[in-house]
């Protein structure tokens, strides 16, 4: 048998097989997922799943695997390229004619991750885990102030517990957002009890017992813990790309249309490094949007309609009752104006570049995100001066913009 395989179960995995299939594609499709569950929706773990009883949303209903075959809790040991084949770890061997890796990433961890009650969170496992250790815990400790962190952060608080966040860098969010967001957040957090340390990392987690018992900064303060959740970003899952002799660098290499230099090897999602249109460089985005769009994008290379993937990024956070949404890819160095008052909860930050619109970091606007994504993608020209208006509204804006192209 050949097939299209899957390698991964995920939001790029079963996107892109269920747009092949509606695509029309009539041949063998195979799924290959590690996790014993059936594939289920991943952001709310980190946000809802810790706040209720009930497991998260299915990523697709059972009518969907009708005709996939799906290998649930199995996983690939190598991809042989020369045959065409994977090799399962329960000894299957599956002949494919197109191979989709959507391998996903895996967490950093610190040394003492193997404490008892030091966690991560990324998988429905890891949830369910955290989730049983916060019934009776009365301190948390969180490593990192990135997007995972602070939103567990913000459920743990919300459960009343005692909760302390370091950050090595000076701000939450550094690398993904403007320092006036950084700021808003902090504050945002601060104000709900946690405890926010910028510019302390974490120099040992300490233990008795086999159990966690405190964390230890960089500035030598010491912090009892009864769960330490572990948020320092993410690798890449690239070891089968490597093993099959594909070039990796921060994620497996593809090219515009998501493949790799092998022209029967495509990869998507988390794991994948692509020339990004919106950044102007390669990048790995890690995002549920990238990986659906991404899943859509190669079932319609495999389809044959090839096209370069340039896709617009967006991002969303739900930080307790900040909902933080990002369209677009900022850096360090761009422009920032405000729109809105940050005071009220309710603002945008606009990033420009060179005079030119980039991305827009908004707090609970969601007209303004919708706005923002519809502007962006349509290269709509958004100056400085514009956004500086006193009377500027980002949505009458793109409304405007809209209308005299269209």
């Amino acid at each position: 048998m050949t097939a299209v395989v899957v390698v991964g179960a995920g939001q790029a995995g079963l996107q892109a097989a269920d747009a092949l299939r509606a695509g029309g594609y009539g041949g063998e499709l195979v799924v290959v997922g590690e996790e014993p569950d059936p594939p289920y929706q991943r952001p709310p773990l980190s946000k809802d799943y810790l706040m209720a009883e009930t497991d998260p949303l299915p990523l697709r209903g059972p009518a969907f695997f009708e005709g996939i075959t799906y290998a649930g809790g199995a996983r690939v040991l190598a991809v042989d390229r020369r045959r065409r084949e994977v090799e399962l770890d329960d000894g299957r061997r599956i002949g494919y004619s197109a191979l989709v890796l959507a391998t996903g990433a895996v967490n950093r961890t610190l040394p003492g991750a193997d404490l008892a009650g030091v966690h991560g969170l990324r998988t429905l496992a890891d949830a369910r885990a955290l989730r049983a250790e916060l019934a009776d815990a009365r301190s948390v400790v969180v490593a990192g102030a990135g997007f995972i962190g602070l939103e567990f952060a913000a459920a743990a608080r919300a459960r009343g517990l005692a909760v302390t966040v370091l950050e090595a860098a000076e701000r939450p969010l550094a690398r993904a957002v403007s320092p006036v967001m950084s700021d808003f957040l902090a504050g945002a957090h601060r104000s709900a009890g946690v405890e926010l340390r910028l510019g302390e990392g974490v120099s040992a987690l300490e233990g008795s017992g086999g159990r966690v018992r405190a964390v230890v900064g960089t500035s030598g303060a010491v912090l009892p813990a009864d769960v330490v959740l572990v948020g320092v970003g993410v690798r890449p899952r690239t070891e089968l790309a490597e093993a099959a002799g594909l070039a990796v660098d921060d994620g497996v290499v593809v090219d515009e249309y998501l493949r790799t230099a092998d022209p029967a090897v495509y990869a998507i999602g988390d794991c994948a490094r692509f020339p990004c249109h919106h950044a102007g460089v390669p990048a790995r985005l890690e995002s549920v949007q990238n990986a659906a769009d991404q899943g859509r994008h190669v079932a319609k290379v495999l389809l044959g309609t090839p096209e370069p993937y340039r896709e617009l990024p967006w991002f969303w956070s739900h930080q307790g009752p900040v909902r933080l949404q990002i369209a677009g890819l900022a850096q360090a160095a761009d422009t920032a104006l405000v729109s809105g008052d940050v005071a009220s909860g309710r603002f945008s930050v606009l990033r420009f570049r060179e005079e030119r619109l980039v991305a827009v970091e908004s707090v609970n606007r969601p007209a303004d995100h919708l706005a923002a994504r519809r502007l962006l993608a349509a290269g709509g020209a958004l100056s400085p001066a514009d956004a500086a208006a006193p009377s500027f509204s980002l949505k009458e804006f793109e409304a405007r913009d809209r209308a005299a192209v269209g």
